[in-house]
Parts: C-alpha cells; structure tokens; sequence
C-alpha cells in the first residue's frame, strides 16, 4: 500500500473511531438523563435514598452534566452528608461556573455546616444573578447567615429585601421578627410576627416566636394563646418544652 493511501487508511479509521466514541458518549448521555429524572421523581416524593441510587448510576454513566452533580447534592444533603454535598455542588460549579442554584445550594449546604462566612460568599454569587428565578431565598438564607454571625442589622437589610420580592415569604417574616428579638426591638418583632401569623396560620414556629414577642411586651394573654397555638398546632415541635414551661408560667402569674 503506498504511503498516501496508507495515511487516507488510517485517518477514515480515526474518524470512524471518533464517530463511534461520540455515538457511545451521546447514548450514555440519553441514558443518564432518563436515570437524573426517576432520581428527581424520587426526590419529589421524599424518597431520598432511592433518589440518590439513582443519581449515582446517572453519574457513573456521564459525570459531565451540571444539573445531575446538582441534584446528587441535593439528595446528599437530604440525607444529612453535607460534606459529600459539598463536594458535588463544587463539581457542579467546576462544569458550570455561573450555575446560580448550584451556588445557592452551596451556601445553603455552608449553613448546615455553620459556616457562615462559607455560606456568605457562595450565596453572595446568587444574589445580583437577574437570570436566578427565587431570589428572595437566597437572600433569606444571606439572612440567617448574618443572623448567625451576630451581624443583626445586615440580617434586616436581607431578609426586608426577601420580603419586597415576596411579602409573604414565611421564612423571611419568621427569623426577620427572630432578629428584631436578638436586637431588643420588640414591638416591630411582635408586628412582624403577627403579619406572619396572619399570613401562616398554621405555622408553629411563626405562633411560637410570636409568643415570645408579646410576652416580651407584657402581653401575657396574648403570649398564652400563641404559646397555646403553637402547641395544638405541632405538639412534638422542638419548642414545644419551652411552650408549655411559658405556658404555665403566665397562668400562675394571673391567677
């Protein structure tokens, strides 16, 4: 075979061999996609260990898809492995740089861990994103993040953004009212947190920290009756304990 030929031979078999390599990586990417969707199926309903099963076999199939790296981290969050969530939201943003969620789901995943600085930078990349659809959580989360940190005021400037965007963000209005408390600035807690109320009636905590505010202000009564609320409302809450000591001790105090 002459040298020519041997060099046309040779490059029809790479290009075959390329097509085929391409065929087999768009075909895994088709599979993998199918398996990404059973695994959201799964987290919709709160199946998270079947969720992250099927998560896995997708990434085994084609590790390279953003969205996939996204979701494994969210269904290892669900199961409380926040450093392997980590670890998939970074690789989500190694593929995809400007992935809002994946940011956000970062810092969300930094609050978990209590990392509030962590948590401050990662969803500070969310928060000017014009293209990100739920703003006001991110900015909530900006909230609690400072919140923790001690930092009262730029807590306030967070979560009044979140409420701009949605007045009725049951979040925002909660640990909104929360930070007024660790601020001493009791009657805009109480008004806060009874626009929260009248928004979430059925919210145990909003009727819980609401109770704190009135009892704050001398409202016994009306303290007596959210604590009451919050009860019937969820008699296992983590505060309930706290409920039922406030609640007795109001009624020993009237008697």
């Amino acid at each position: 075979m002459r040298p020519r030929v041997r060099i046309l031979v040779a490059a029809w078999a790479a290009l075959a061999l390329l097509a085929s390599c391409a065929a087999d990586l768009e075909t895994r990417r088709i599979r993998a996609d199918a398996i990404r969707k059973v695994g959201e199926a799964h987290m919709a309903s709160r199946d998270y260990t079947s969720a992250l099963g099927e998560f896995l076999k997708a990434k085994d199939l084609f590790p390279e898809d953003p969205a996939l790296l996204n979701n494994l981290g969210l269904a290892y969050m669900a199961k409380n492995r926040l450093e392997a969530a980590e670890a998939s939201f970074k690789n989500a943003l190694a593929l995809k740089p400007n992935y809002a969620e994946a940011w956000n789901n970062l810092g969300s995943a930094y609050l978990a861990m209590k990392k509030w600085d962590a948590a401050i930078a990662a969803i500070g990349r969310v928060t000017d994103n014009l293209l990100y659809a739920t703003p006001h959580y991110s900015l909530a989360n900006l909230g609690w993040a400072h919140y923790n940190k001690k930092n009262y005021a730029q807590a306030v400037i967070h979560y009044q953004k979140a409420l701009k965007l949605a007045p009725g963000f049951e979040m925002a209005l909660r640990d909104l009212g929360r930070t007024y408390m660790a601020m001493g600035k009791i009657p805009q807690a109480a008004a806060t947190l009874s626009k929260g109320v009248r928004v979430a009636p059925r919210n145990a905590e909003m009727a819980f920290y609401l109770a704190k505010a009135l009892a704050a202000s001398g409202d016994d009564e009306g303290a007596a009756r959210q604590f009451d609320r919050a009860l019937r409302l969820w008699p296992g809450c983590p505060c309930a304990p706290e409920a039922q000591r406030e609640i007795s001790r109001i009624e020993k105090k009237i008697r």
